[in-house]
């Protein structure tokens, strides 16, 4: 009997993926300025292989949300990686700078599935009661990606060379193989609501003659069911009366119909071909661009989902500028540039150390609270690192890390409650590639005002990090109930309503 995927194998592989990619930019950082001696092309390959997610996210997304071997696409993301990586550096010093930032970029497209497409499967690993926690120990692998990648880029550059930096990024993306490759297949999911699913209502079978199967027995007749899965303590929707349903009619020629009356068309919807050639929109022959728009539409339609998205976008604007603020920091205030990358080291251990609390109690705080309240400890943190103390900014650092990893594995949880099982993939990926630009491009911004003012650009991250709660509470919460395709936390069968609690 073939042993069951585990959670720890998916922890391992999730862990040894993301640290490679968290080595990776760095290590192209100081082998680009090893190469070219010039920080503007260094961080020109950084930003070419981190803009270019926010379109590799989606497209990916709605790849593994079609595959139904997730896991060796996901396997061949990480191929591509890995093999862009070494492409990079094949190709530093050797061709024109312009077809490596383009190298780069093809690259960087498959950089969300290291992050969001990974997590997206998670649900196929771990049963739904064990899945708060299990968000918890996924946003834990980022924490310790980000304390363990850029400490072993600097220490392997600085022992045996930039470029062997980058080398060790390669190898530990590859790593990683196995526990992609061997990812559960997708399981089949019952539908719920067209609507919601797409899926079309089934034909009945013809019967010779176009009759139905003989109606059964008072004795037989199974016990009649609701419509609607119903929850604990809900009440259950109204019945309304059955109407009589004509037998369906075959449209095959080999089944005879009787004298008289034409076969029945099939219902609009389930053919491409019938009125005028409009299929059914959400089936899963449904085009690419579709499916793209689809996942984009779900995100921004369901306001829980459409908050933490925002939310954490642009608390993920005011970390790029925290990042950019580094060096800097390092060197005035702690008496080194590399003595910045310190600070880094602090924040992902505080973020560690919380989400494993988080992890211990994953139903201690509502998701959306602990994401627009990590958004306020984040920018009061980064408003006391303008003050230019030492010991302020260590404290402000671990204070930002405390807030920065609960608040990861919150969004965790809010996808993995919103998106349905047919998008998944694509809603996470897509909202890694948003994060990630935004992250870019707070980086960007920040870069040249640090140069001329390091305090006016923290105190601006600041006020960026505490944009994120109001926008949060901008986007009105929905109170109706959806049916979704997982289970009940009480491990009843059938769909729960997102409106009982955002507890779950």
């Amino acid at each position: 009997m073939r042993k069951r995927y585990s959670l720890r194998r998916y922890l391992v592989g999730a862990v040894v993926a993301r640290a490679g990619d968290e080595m990776a930019g760095p290590a192209l950082m100081l082998a680009g300025f090893a190469v070219a001696g010039s920080s503007v092309e260094a961080s020109s390959l950084l930003a070419g292989i981190t803009l270019s997610a926010a379109v590799g996210g989606p497209l990916l997304g709605a790849l593994l949300d079609r595959a139904a071997r997730p896991g060796r696409l996901l396997a061949g993301a990480l191929v591509l990686y890995a093999t862009g990586l070494g492409a990079i550096l094949a190709g530093l010093g050797r061709l024109p700078f312009a077809v490596t930032v383009l190298i780069a970029a093809v690259t960087g497209l498959a950089g969300p599935a290291l992050s969001g497409g990974w997590t997206a499967q998670l649900p196929g690993v771990v049963p739904g009661g064990r899945l708060p926690r299990a968000n918890a120990l996924d946003a834990m692998t980022f924490s310790a990606a980000a304390l363990t990648g850029p400490a072993l880029a600097g220490g392997v550059a600085e022992a045996a060379g930039a470029p062997w930096a980058v080398v060790a990024s390669v190898m530990l993306v590859a790593l990683a193989l196995p526990a992609a490759w061997t990812l559960p297949a997708r399981s089949p999911v019952r539908p719920t609501r067209a609507r919601e699913e797409g899926a079309a209502r089934p034909v009945r079978p013809a019967y010779p003659g176009g009759m139905g199967p003989p109606e059964p027995s008072a004795r037989t007749r199974p016990p009649k069911r609701s419509a609607h899965p119903v929850c604990p303590g809900e009440a259950a929707p109204p019945e309304h009366p059955a109407r009589e349903r004509e037998p369906e009619r075959s449209a095959r020629p080999d089944v005879v119909q009787p004298p008289g009356r034409p076969a029945r068309e099939r219902q609009p919807g389930h053919s491409a071909r019938t009125r005028g050639g409009r299929g059914d929109r959400g089936a899963r022959t449904a085009s690419m661009a579709g499916d793209l728009l689809a996942g984009v539409r779900i995100i921004v339609a369901r306001p829980a989902l459409a908050r933490a998205t925002l939310a954490s976008t642009v608390s993920c604007v005011a970390q790029g500028m925290l990042t950019a603020c580094v060096p800097l920091l390092g060197e005035r205030v702690l008496g080194g540039a590399g003595r910045g990358a310190a600070l880094l080291s602090c924040a992902a251990v505080s973020a560690l150390l919380a989400t494993a609390v988080l992890a211990r109690f994953p139903r201690a705080l509502a998701p959306g609270t602990v994401i627009w309240a990590g958004a306020l400890v984040q920018a009061a943190a980064l408003a006391s690192a303008a003050t230019g103390s030492p010991l302020v900014l260590v404290v402000a650092f671990l204070a930002t890390g405390c807030a920065e990893g609960p608040q990861l594995a919150a969004l965790f949880t809010v996808r993995h409650r919103e998106a349905p099982e047919r998008l998944r993939g694509q809603v996470f990926t897509t909202g890694a590639s948003v994060k990630i630009t935004g992250f870019a491009v707070g980086a960007a911004t920040a870069g040249p005002l640090a140069t001329r003012s390091l305090p006016a650009a923290l105190l601006l991250a600041a006020a960026v990090a505490a944009a994120a709660a109001p926008a949060y509470f901008a986007i009105r919460a929905d109170r109706r109930p959806h049916l979704r395709t997982e289970p009940h936390p009480t491990g009843s069968p059938g769909c729960r309503p997102t409106g009982c609690s955002d507890r779950y």
